[in-house]
């Protein structure tokens, strides 16, 4: 994986840097997640928000209180309608990338799966991953 990935919408006005390698992702399956990608589950990618650098355009923000309750700011483009990131409101130096914005995931992996109690009956989730029925639990 390369020290910088880049990624954008898909129409092409929002553009974006991240200046360190990514190698997870993460599938939520929230119901508010499925709504926002279309699908059966958000992938997304976790950086810190210092290391994302837009370099075309600015996404639009959408303010949700999420499945669970907390304010998950999630951003888009206003032309094409593409989700860019998530971001919680009290975790502002993280961003959460939606994995299908980058421009080669190719070294990327599906580690973790959250709010599988709430995954559609079609969406496979691979066992030999890292499950949890709601939120993954907080690092100690």
């Amino acid at each position: 994986m390369p020290n910088s990935i880049t990624g954008g919408c898909l129409c092409g006005k929002i553009r974006y840097t991240v200046s360190q390698p990514l190698q997870n992702i993460i599938a939520c399956h929230c119901t508010h997640c499925q709504k926002a990608s279309g699908g059966g589950a958000s992938h997304n990618v976790v950086a810190p928000t210092a290391a994302v650098t837009f370099t075309a355009g600015q996404p639009k923000l959408y303010a949700d209180t999420a499945q669970s309750g907390n304010i998950l700011k999630r951003y888009f483009c206003a032309d094409c309608g593409s989700p860019i990131y998530a971001q919680r409101e009290k975790l502002p130096e993280v961003m959460v990338l939606k994995a299908g914005t980058l421009d080669d995931s190719a070294d990327m992996k599906v580690i973790m799966n959250i709010w599988t109690k709430s995954a559609r009956p079609w969406m496979h989730i691979d066992p030999a991953t890292e499950c949890h029925p709601e939120n993954r639990p907080a690092k100690s």
